[in-house]
């Protein structure tokens, strides 16, 4: 009997150590890679929040973003619009929430920005933020930012990580797949650049208007690219999918991308392919005037 109670008390302090002791680490120092479920130290992660085994990103706010890919950036002027136009229950407060995590009135950053050089219209969509979903203040700003854009002559760079439509706001959230998408072809009439990179994840209604509508796509390594999501799919057709069947590289070798571009090379990346639109434009001036 001593010894059963001796063994017991060993088992309690020893309990209590662990306890302690997991107490005494904070949160947020390990994270496990989605992709390749390695365990990853988070400094290891380092300033592009990039998977050192597997080069997958990790999903990132808007704001931060912009710390590696412009030299200068300035918001679009804040919109007012309804909040919750069909007033589901719940909604407003979700939205508030949403806003005070990410300081953005939306899913959707925009604004005008310069990299290197260049000057461009900006849209950085935040999955911190509902997912990314499109709402109608989303797919407006995406409109105005095109509108400014084509009469100021400037190419636009929109980066799409969303879970699709705001179900919230019905019909309304739809509808935004077409006010974006002619606004993007008034854009393209004018003979102006549209840059869309995709990255994790983006799916649903963005991937079926404006992530798609670019005159150059790209993506992120291992960033889920589709329509429905696995689990629909899979449920629909009762058969399981390929693991990879939605990831980046997989939609590049079926030619529904262009190209995948790493965190670290976006920004030497993109200024090339805005140097060389410039170039283009400039060359196809001189040759009309000297006609």
């Amino acid at each position: 009997m001593q010894l059963f109670n001796a063994v017991r008390n060993i088992g309690k302090a020893h309990l209590k150590y662990n306890q302690e002791a997991r107490q005494k680490v904070p949160d947020g120092l390990w994270q496990v890679c989605p992709k390749c479920q390695q365990s990853i130290y988070h400094k290891d992660l380092g300033r592009y929040r990039t998977c050192p085994f597997c080069e997958y990103g990790f999903r990132t706010g808007a704001k931060e973003r912009l710390s590696w890919l412009v030299d200068t950036f300035e918001p679009a002027a804040p919109l007012e619009q309804d909040a919750n136009p069909l007033h589901f229950p719940k909604y407003g407060h979700k939205l508030r929430k949403a806003q005070q995590v990410t300081g953005l009135e939306d899913s959707i950053l925009t604004g005008f920005a310069t990299i290197g050089p260049h000057h461009v219209g900006l849209g950085i969509m935040d999955p911190n933020f509902i997912m990314g979903s499109m709402g109608t203040m989303t797919g407006e700003k995406i409109t105005r930012l095109f509108e400014v854009a084509t009469v100021k002559k400037l190419p636009v760079i929109l980066i799409t990580a969303s879970g699709g439509a705001r179900m919230q706001e019905g019909i309304f959230s739809l509808m935004q797949m077409a006010k974006t998408s002619a606004a993007i072809k008034r854009h393209a009439e004018q003979g102006l650049l549209y840059i869309s990179l995709l990255t994790d994840p983006t799916t649903g209604g963005v991937t079926a208007s404006f992530a798609t509508e670019a005159d150059i796509i790209l993506a992120e390594p291992k960033a889920i690219i589709g329509f429905a999501g696995r689990r629909v799919i899979e449920q629909t057709m009762h058969e399981q999918i390929a693991p990879d069947l939605q990831d980046a590289e997989t939609v590049l070798k079926n030619g529904f991308i262009d190209q995948i571009v790493s965190r670290a090379d976006q920004k030497p990346f993109i200024t090339q392919l805005l140097a060389l639109h410039e170039r283009g434009d400039s060359h196809q001036t001189t040759t009309t005037n000297s006609r």
